[in-house]
């Protein structure tokens, strides 16, 4: 069976294979829960505002309370996932952002991921934060802040993303 370039998911438990098959996503969620992964063709590398100074409250357009998160799994790395980008709406609560990075936890645990790389750009993401989220400093460099989830074979405790039994399509 062919594979669409651009395709979306909306149940968890229906598309685990897609999941583990497609290289490049976009995990997008709402009031806390993930709503869709949206599959790409190609891995996410410029975003608008490091094309454009657009300033340090910069949010994306569209319906508040919106998160998009996109990962890439590098072809040279395959054991590994690139968070690339965050992007938020207005409005955006803290719960909507952790429901997309937990939801990164659970497509890891099911590509057996060894770990989690960022490149931690913009200067709200501290690093007591990202230490809270299991982020750890790696290979520092003069003017990026990269960042390291380790798993290898242990994953957190995640059945499920955060209301991904509830999507429906």
């Amino acid at each position: 069976m062919a594979r669409s370039l651009w395709h979306t998911v909306r149940q968890w438990g229906e598309a685990e294979q897609q999941i583990c098959d497609h290289r490049y996503g976009v995990i997008e969620t709402s009031a806390g829960m993930l709503t869709a992964i949206h599959f790409r063709p190609w891995p996410k590398w410029l975003a608008w505002p490091e094309i454009w100074p657009v300033g340090s409250n910069y949010h994306a357009r569209g319906q508040s309370d919106r998160c998009l998160l996109y990962y890439n799994q590098p072809w040279r790395h395959r054991n590994f996932l690139a968070l690339k980008y965050v992007v938020t709406t207005a409005h955006t609560p803290y719960a909507t952002v952790c429901a997309a990075m937990t939801t990164l936890d659970a497509i890891a645990q099911l590509k057996q991921t060894d770990a989690l790389l960022c490149d931690a750009s913009n200067s709200r993401l501290s690093d007591r934060l990202l230490a809270r989220h299991g982020w750890q400093p790696h290979k520092r460099q003069r003017w990026h802040r990269n960042f390291i989830k380790r798993f290898y074979g242990r994953y957190p405790d995640i059945q499920t993303p955060p209301g991904a039994s509830t999507v429906t399509s």
